[in-house]
């Protein structure tokens, strides 16, 4: 799971860090879960298209409740 950050810089990975722990805390899943590491995927690709915390927090909620 930690190995698709490694490509991001400090910032994304703060970013993605900050809004996969908001999206799990939000729905009661365990980041470890699948769900979690689902939200870690879609958070990393997310972060490409915007650096706004709570608009990626809006866009992986997005891609993510729709699913």
């Amino acid at each position: 799971m930690l190995q698709s950050l490694i490509y991001l810089d400090d910032r994304e990975i703060i970013l993605v860090t900050d809004a996969v722990r908001q999206w799990c805390s939000d729905r009661k899943v365990d980041v470890d879960s699948v769900e979690g590491r689902r939200a870690v995927t879609a958070a990393v690709d997310l972060v490409q298209t915007t650096t706004d915390r709570d608009r990626l927090l809006a866009e992986l909620s997005k891609h993510l409740d729709h699913q």
